[in-house]
């Protein structure tokens, strides 16, 4: 018949209309469909993709000491021995950006753990429990937000710095505390969303139905309300990688990050800030490589928000 919907058998004989065989895919497969289709998600997939492979495995290839001085190339621009030019030391700026974006890379992934970790654990138990827990919690949630969180940051930095950096060495050391400290100002918003997350699902039919089967309370949560949770979570999660790499690189940039032998993107900019005029190069690749970076991350974020969405039309 002209205009009808294709059918394909089942195992039983059975015909299934296309429209049905697509819509018994898995949730996931159909969001991974979803996210296919955002052309700028994808382009910011490829773009980290490229970018996380190349910080990687880039030293493997361009075997240069991020530390090596070379005062007869200082402040040298791009060219082939140096593609990436020379800071104010002669230091190649290639080889200490691609060092630098495997510390900027794990910041930001580690301090987005730590911040959905977090931020999921005191939303669940909020969401799930109600009542005096939850007002005790969401009053801590909104005492933290209401903290001015850059003079916080610099401040327990400065004050620990030296501390951590005896236990564990300069790079350890920072690497702990910029994670731990930036992490532990962004599980806020996670906590909230959560939390609201929770409210609604606990009252939806399925979960209704789990107790009423005898499910206890850590079941019902998770196998039941948190698996539903995951959406808005992963694409808060994403847009805290971004916002976790910015503010390392604001740290460093203000002096308050890591020490000048161990380069990060906002270091090399810290560091650049007083050759602008004369040696713009050794500003303009850390900064556009934080730029593309986090661009890349918002626009993967936009497409998860995107594929996540049960609103979505399949």
């Amino acid at each position: 018949m002209a205009g009808s919907t294709p059918a394909s058998p089942t195992a039983d004989g059975l015909a299934l209309p296309a429209v049905m065989r697509a819509r018994s895919n898995s949730p996931w497969a159909e969001a991974w469909r979803r996210f296919r289709r955002h052309k700028l998600a994808m382009a910011g997939a490829v773009v980290l993709a490229l970018i996380t492979i190349l910080v990687l495995f880039g030293p493997l290839f361009w075997q240069v000491a991020i530390n090596d001085i070379d005062f007869t190339a200082r402040l040298k621009g791009p060219s082939w021995r140096h593609p990436f030019g020379t800071d104010d030391l002669g230091q190649d700026l290639f080889a200490r950006m691609l060092y630098g974006g495997r510390i900027s890379l794990a910041v930001g992934l580690a301090a987005m753990m730590i911040a959905v970790g977090v931020g999921t654990l005191v939303g669940a138990i909020a969401g799930i429990s109600g009542g005096k827990v939850d007002a005790v919690l969401m009053w801590f949630t909104a005492l933290f937000l209401s903290l001015p969180q850059l003079p916080l940051l610099l401040l327990i930095i400065y004050l620990f710095r030296d501390v951590l950096k005896g236990i564990a060495g300069p790079e350890v050391g920072m690497f702990v505390l910029i994670v731990a400290v930036i992490g532990g100002f962004r599980w806020m918003p996670v906590a909230r969303l959560v939390r609201a997350q929770f409210f609604s699902l606990r009252e939806k039919e399925f979960v209704e139905a789990a107790r009423a089967l005898g499910a206890t309370t850590t079941r019902t949560v998770t196998r039941h309300i948190l698996p539903n949770s995951l959406g808005p979570v992963i694409v808060a999660g994403t847009i805290d990688v971004a916002a976790a790499i910015i503010a390392e690189s604001t740290l460093s940039f203000l002096g308050l990050g890591f020490p000048p032998d161990i380069p990060t993107w906002g270091r090399i900019l810290f560091d650049a800030k007083d050759y602008m005029d004369i040696a713009t190069h050794w500003a303009l690749f850390p900064g556009g490589a934080i730029f593309v970076t986090v661009l890349a991350i918002t626009y993967i974020g936009d497409g998860l928000r995107d594929a996540l969405d049960p609103r979505q039309v399949l």
